[in-house]
């Protein structure tokens, strides 16, 4: 284990001072406590689930290290707690006339809703991870829903975190197999975030990168590891994922070290609540892995594009009004998601002469760009193997979605995020959706997968 390397991550993370990771240290939670919240009082947090794992023996270690506790807060195991406001706000009430700092055990859910809560009081909060699930535990911000429209608030990070590898181990495979859809998505995320380095739009931070990066092929090397339970699969994985936390929490302006346009794949499905109803509901790292893999393969035949054969003045003629392109995002959804879509898009417009002069950047820069890119990704062909090993969805209608469905969304992620990506340079570009329907042809990456005939 990596002791080290996650001691230099906390040393220019702004949030958590200390990360408990080793075999059987669920005990350790009470005397983590002491150090970073002294004499304070605590409150534990959990769900049905979380608190059969983990409940006891959290509280068990508290109470012994002297912390006086309220009584636990627990959500029912069933239906699932969502991580939507109204939850933020019930935990907030809940925490308010307590005074106590706040313990949760738990799903990237729980800890979502604890984070911006404890926040919001001006509290902080120490999480005690039950599955390798996601890599938000040590995130700074929360990915929470606020009148339907998934988005990230501004919180900060748990100030301590305890992870239990034989816990995590322990944990349904679902749980390892949602954790490494989420953590695989850093490779194109990476290359979405070369694209917009290269282009001057957002440069990479170097330390945020290597946080972000450094253990993700150790994270994902071993898939059948991780299905064995193999102590040493879990290891190199529980570190990718509290390491990308820690890159979020270090870059604070955004979740862009982890997180590209595979994610927004997820988000534009849970703002639909895909999967939501299903028993137990589709996990957003399920997701996450679908769009790491139509990333990857649209990233794969983009590094091949000849953009210095793209007509600029054809590609300008054709780009759309402002009022134009918001009429198209108002097309494209419904309900709640529809004003917030507007503002994301609109906020990264461009006009007629910041189009040409964009398009002649990404002629100029697109050979560098592409061989950085080349050197990031990886073949979606050994993603899809990895995803299916340990037990991830590597196909859309293993989720539900059509084919045309599946398709739109290449058409439609960009629109949720300011975030540059690589579909906003093709759509630049005029040649998105020539792009991606290549991806649909018969002899395309998706093209060559079965699809039943309702896709």
């Amino acid at each position: 284990m990596s002791e080290d390397l996650i001691e230099r991550a906390l040393a220019s993370a702004d949030d958590t001072d200390e990360v408990v990771m080793g075999d059987d240290v669920l005990g350790e939670t009470g005397r983590l406590f002491r150090r970073l919240f002294g004499d304070a009082g605590g409150v534990v947090i959990a769900d049905g689930n979380t608190w059969a794992v983990a409940g006891e023996q959290v509280t068990a270690s508290l109470r012994g290290a002297g912390v006086e506790l309220a009584e636990p807060y627990v959500f029912p195991a069933r239906p699932s707690v969502y991580a939507e406001y109204e939850n933020v706000e019930l935990l907030r009430e809940f925490l308010a006339p307590l005074g106590a700092n706040a313990v949760v055990i738990g799903s990237g859910t729980l800890n979502d809703l604890v984070k911006k809560a404890s926040d919001e009081l001006g509290r902080r909060y120490l999480v005690v991870c039950t599955a390798a699930s996601m890599d938000g535990y040590a995130a700074f911000g929360a990915s929470i829903s606020v009148d339907g429209f998934k988005t990230t608030l501004s919180c900060r990070a748990p100030q301590g975190l305890v992870v239990d590898l034989p816990t995590l181990a322990a944990a349904p495979q679902r749980c390892t197999a949602t954790g490494v859809g989420d953590l695989i998505e850093k490779i194109p995320a990476g290359a979405d975030w070369i694209l917009a380095d290269e282009l001057g739009i957002e440069p990479i931070e170097q330390g945020s990168w290597d946080l972000a990066q450094g253990r993700l092929e150790a994270a994902i090397s071993d898939p059948q590891g991780l299905v064995d339970r193999d102590p040493g699969a879990f290891v190199a994985l529980a570190e990718g994922l509290v390491l990308s936390g820690l890159a979020m929490q270090r870059y604070r302006i955004s979740s862009r070290p982890a997180s590209g346009a595979g994610h927004l794949f997820s988000h534009v499905w849970e703002m639909e609540h895909l999967g939501m109803d299903q028993d137990p509901p589709l996990t957003h790292g399920f997701k996450v892995g679908l769009g790491t893999l139509a990333m990857l393969a649209l990233w794969q035949n983009a590094v091949d594009l000849d953009v210095s054969a793209i007509d600029t003045e054809a590609a300008v003629a054709t780009w759309r009004s402002r009022e134009e392109t918001e009429a198209s995002v108002r097309s494209w959804f419904t309900g709640n998601m529809v004003e917030p879509a507007v503002k994301e898009t609109l906020d990264k417009y461009l006009t007629t002469e910041q189009l040409r002069a964009r398009i002649g950047l990404i002629k100029t820069a697109w050979p560098v760009i592409t061989a950085r890119a080349r050197e990031q990704l990886v073949p979606p062909e050994r993603a899809e193997s990895i995803l299916e090993r340990v037990g991830a969805f590597h196909h859309p209608q293993q989720i539900d979605l059509s084919r045309q469905r599946f398709r739109d969304t290449y058409l439609r992620c960009r629109m949720i995020r300011s975030r540059y990506t690589l579909p906003d340079a093709l759509f630049e570009l005029g040649v998105l959706e020539e792009q991606v329907d290549r991806l649909f042809a018969p002899d395309g990456f998706w093209g060559r997968r079965p699809w039943a005939q309702t896709g």
